[in-house]
């Protein structure tokens, strides 16, 4: 196994929360964004979101960086209605697809964010505000020339914990051994975060609000693990 990377490494700072990749838009999403996507895509805005007017409820707001195609979004999503999720991904396609879903299934308590989630929590959360964070299956960057271009580091982490409120949660997963290994590292590093999990290794056992991907259960069924980290705001 590889050793992990350093918890120090340095943060760029024009770190991101997302990979550039290609996809093409399918008609039944572009129908989606142009019908719910007035409903439930956010403007990004240098000002601080009231979750309040975005949801018009109250509820724990939830923020998730990243959600592909919106599979587990929108599951998670299903059997917490009573959490507000906002959710930030970059690439259309993955937001037609989680809009289609949600109209599919009646779910409307997601806000999406078509925007750099770095950009979003230092511009429109405020301290404090968050009552958990979801990073499922962020780019690994395997190799260790790029491990800068990781999204957890520690300069991230300490910005990212000032918003989460005191008994708030950060829950990341990875199916890349050596990246869970770097990921526990930055948290156990950090004083604000205390690990949830009694397990020697440190890890988590899979939380029962997250489901199981297509893709996660192809890597299963191959021998491939999947590591979740769970860290509660003190």
């Amino acid at each position: 196994m590889n050793s992990p990377a350093p918890a120090h490494v340095a943060h760029p700072k024009t770190i991101k929360s997302f990979v550039t990749r290609a996809g093409r838009t399918t008609s039944g999403q572009a129908k989606a964004l142009a019908e719910l996507g007035p409903r439930f895509v956010l403007p990004f805005q240098k000002k601080l979101l009231s979750a309040q007017e975005a949801f018009g409820r109250a509820g724990d707001l939830i923020l998730e960086i990243g959600f592909g195609m919106g599979d587990a979004t929108a599951q998670i999503a299903a059997v917490r209605p009573e959490d507000n999720f906002l959710c930030c991904e970059v690439h259309e396609p993955g937001v037609g697809a989680l809009l289609k879903r949600m109209g599919e299934a009646g779910i409307d308590n997601i806000r999406i964010l078509q925007h750099d989630a770095v950009d979003v929590i230092e511009h429109m959360l405020d301290a404090n505000s968050l009552g958990g964070v979801h990073v499922f299956f962020p780019d690994p960057w395997h190799k260790l020339r790029h491990h800068k271009r990781r999204l957890i580091q520690t300069p991230f982490v300490q910005q990212l914990v000032q918003r989460i409120k005191p008994g708030g949660y950060v829950h990341c997963a990875t199916d890349w051994e050596p990246y869970a290994h770097h990921i526990l590292q930055v948290f156990q590093a950090e004083p604000l975060l205390r690990n949830s999990s009694q397990r020697v290794d440190g890890f988590a056992d899979q939380p029962s609000y997250r489901p199981l991907t297509k893709f996660e259960n192809r890597g299963l069924k191959l021998g491939h693990g999947v590591w979740d980290v769970v860290f509660h705001r003190v």
